[in-house]
């Protein structure tokens, strides 16, 4: 039978998602028999994340226009629950939620499961990654998701430990590939892979400025997160590309742990935020062991901090709000979540062309970039689908 859309707004249709994911949280077990289904607190955490978006109200231009209370203490609550559970902690590495020995660790949520040798002449790999593997010889292709410098110099601590939220940018340190002189969060070389640096922890593998796409246009550097070794088990050579029976890790226990704090911040409750901050920062600051070059020493200058409010930050809700956004970049830098904080923020437009005006400087491929703002919050919908609706679909605003 058809199913019809016609009677259902934008906002009814967020409600009737968040209602699939209520049933299910109300259904599914607390544990399955077998590893990677789908359980009652991995639906509970996709639960958190709709509500968390529909918490943010826009108006028809995509302007934020209010936060809903409501959804972000159901938010809160759920987070207590997943929390309460005892079913998940933060690896004691950070690395470990990228490489495929630690699958299914206690952090993970709900990941994507891959397999290998399952009986299938190629296994059920991870494709959906390997554009963005390193363009060497152990490789081939493809180096796409290149970290900007604006990424690269967001890791900057000060001597404090803690981001520079405003003067980060200010020294590029990605031009001088210069990691000693200032300080950094140990995230960043489990994030991007610099020229000259080990390669996925591996002290003789390094990376090599060749191994980019086109290093005079993108600049120099590769995401690590989503790669293996090409020894790694878990790898497999498929010409033209590559895979990996490796998790795609979508929800971890950080998420979890900064939604809450999120809800915290904007329900007026800052300093209740402060200790969920603080788990991420403080795993980050211990996750340190495995960036080492082969002469046994650290492949950066690292210093991270916890924020204690009175003592090395003036907590304030406005500070509060600014260092739970700056974490979240930190955190999950490289996996696609970025642009979507600051379309949920309402602070796109104002960050996207922040960035192209000084990027457009390092890198030439941004030379005529630009953020409109009411229109590339979303995409537009094709022609050929408003057409074959009959009318039904509405463009987006804009377009």
């Amino acid at each position: 039978p058809s199913v019809s859309n016609k009677l259902l707004s934008n906002d009814a249709l967020w409600t009737k998602i968040a209602d699939d994911f209520r049933a299910a949280a109300t259904d599914l077990p607390v544990d399955q028999a077998d590893k990677g289904r789908v359980n009652k607190n991995a639906a509970k955490a996709y639960l958190a994340k709709v509500l968390l978006y529909q918490s943010y109200t826009q108006t028809e231009t995509n302007a934020v226009s209010g936060i809903d209370a409501s959804k972000l203490n159901e938010v809160n609550t759920l987070c207590d629950e997943i929390i309460a559970s005892g079913k998940f902690s933060l690896s004691a590495d950070f690395a470990n939620n990228f490489l495929a020995a630690f699958d299914n660790s206690s952090e993970s949520v709900f990941a994507i499961q891959y397999s290998k040798d399952d009986g299938t002449p190629k296994g059920r790999l991870d494709y959906g990654h390997a554009l963005n593997y390193p363009m060497n010889q152990e490789y081939g292709c493809c180096g796409f998701n290149v970290p900007s410098h604006d990424l690269i110099n967001t890791f900057k601590t000060g001597a404090d430990g803690l981001p520079l939220f405003t003067t980060y940018n200010n020294v590029d340190v990605a031009a001088s590939l210069d990691f000693q002189s200032s300080s950094f969060d140990p995230r960043l070389d489990h994030t991007v892979a610099k020229p000259g640096a080990p390669f996925k922890y591996k002290s003789t593998f390094l990376y090599q400025r060749s191994w980019s796409r086109a290093p005079a246009i993108y600049s120099a550097f590769a995401s690590m997160k989503e790669a293996v070794l090409p020894d790694d088990p878990s790898f497999l050579k498929v010409p033209p590309f590559i895979g990996s029976s490796k998790n795609w890790q979508i929800i971890r226990y950080s998420d979890i742990l900064l939604w809450k704090a999120e809800a915290l911040i904007e329900l007026g409750r800052p300093l209740d935020a402060v200790p969920f901050i603080n788990q991420v920062r403080n795993r980050a600051n211990l996750s340190r062991n495995l960036l080492k070059t082969a002469a046994g020493s650290p492949t950066s200058n690292y210093n991270v901090q916890t924020y204690q409010p009175g003592v090395n930050c003036n907590w304030t809700p406005e500070f509060a709000r600014q260092a739970l956004r700056f974490e979240r970049r930190l955190e999950f830098a490289a996996e696609g979540y970025h642009f979507f904080d600051l379309v949920r923020w309402g602070i796109a437009a104002q960050t996207m062309n922040a960035y192209f005006t000084l990027e457009k400087s390092r890198v030439s491929h941004l030379s005529d970039a630009r953020f409109t703002l009411g229109r590339d919050e979303y995409f537009p919908i094709p022609l050929n689908q408003i057409n074959f609706s009959g009318g039904v679909y509405k463009q987006n605003n804009g377009w």
